[in-house]
């Protein structure tokens, strides 16, 4: 649990009761300082009773407060080992220096990358990459930021040879997911998880017998909670950077390694797939 506390956390919120959002999101502003406050400190921070922390402890897994701070602790200083005054940046603002914004930038989507690769579950994605290398039909479908992580996965899969296609609307979407069967697998992804014709298709999917697999960083949101599979993204997202640039990077990076592992599933297909693609793009390169 420690080494993704904040990552949960952020992931938790949008399900999280008001009053353990409030707790939530006094640690989440400043990890640092959250980490030196006593029980009594934190609850008087966010407005609540210290019994409402100790249930926030207890709904992320953990014991109670003292587990908790341990835990908050390890984490932020292992962040700024790492990182220095970067592990946990400002928010950028539009006023700053370019220089700033960019380093910020920079910073938080290659935190995004390391954070979400954390997070793999490498049994898991072996897993995962038999069922996408099994199946006859892949639906992909993701929704504005998320769906160009689904067109890029679709380019990933369809190198190596298999059956899939990207959609980014419901209008296409829905149609297309009742016609899978068990043979079939629909990928979602959603960083909030809670995308309205994501879950729809989700739920269709489902219901038509097919497959399914999240991605998404809320890890007890309802794309998460219905899907069989889950592969969770690790981004923080500044106010300011409205095209969620973070979540897509580690949306990006989670193709990467579902590419990988497939490329270890199918070791001759996959290579023979790889190559003849790349012989025919050969003559369009310069």
């Amino acid at each position: 649990m420690s080494a993704a506390l904040l990552q949960d956390l952020r992931g938790r919120l949008d399900d999280l009761r008001p009053v353990q959002r409030r707790i939530a999101e006094v640690i989440l502003a400043d990890p640092l300082a959250a980490g030196t406050m006593t029980i009594d400190q934190l609850a008087g921070a966010a407005g609540c009773a210290q019994s409402s922390v100790v249930n926030l402890a207890r709904e992320l897994g953990l014991t109670g407060y003292r587990e908790l701070r341990a835990a908050l602790v390890a984490e932020t200083a292992r962040a700024v080992g790492d990182q220095g005054h970067l592990a946990f940046p400002l928010e950028i603002d539009p006023g700053d220096p370019l220089s700033v914004s960019v380093e910020r930038i920079a910073a938080a989507d290659a935190r995004a990358v390391r954070d979400t690769v954390r997070l793999l579950d490498l049994e898991q994605l072996a897993r995962i990459a038999a069922r996408l290398a099994a199946a006859r039909r892949i639906l992909l479908i993701g929704v504005g930021a998320s769906g160009l992580a689904a067109l890029d996965l679709q380019y990933k899969l369809t190198r190596l040879g298999l059956s899939a296609h990207a959609l980014t609307s419901a209008h296409d979407a829905l149609p297309a997911v009742v016609g899978l069967g068990e043979e079939d697998l629909l990928v979602a992804i959603s960083d909030s998880g809670r995308t309205v014709d994501v879950l729809d298709a989700l739920e269709l999917a489902a219901a038509a017998g097919a497959g399914t697999l999240a991605v998404t960083g809320a890890p007890a949101s309802p794309l998460a909670r219905g899907a069989d599979e889950v592969l969770l993204t690790a981004s923080r997202e500044p106010s300011f950077r409205a095209g969620a640039t973070s979540s897509r990077i580690a949306q990006l990076a989670i193709a990467d390694c579902l590419l990988i592992a497939l490329a270890a599933a199918l070791p001759d297909a996959g290579e023979g797939a790889l190559r003849r693609s790349r012989a025919a793009l050969g003559t369009r390169r310069r």
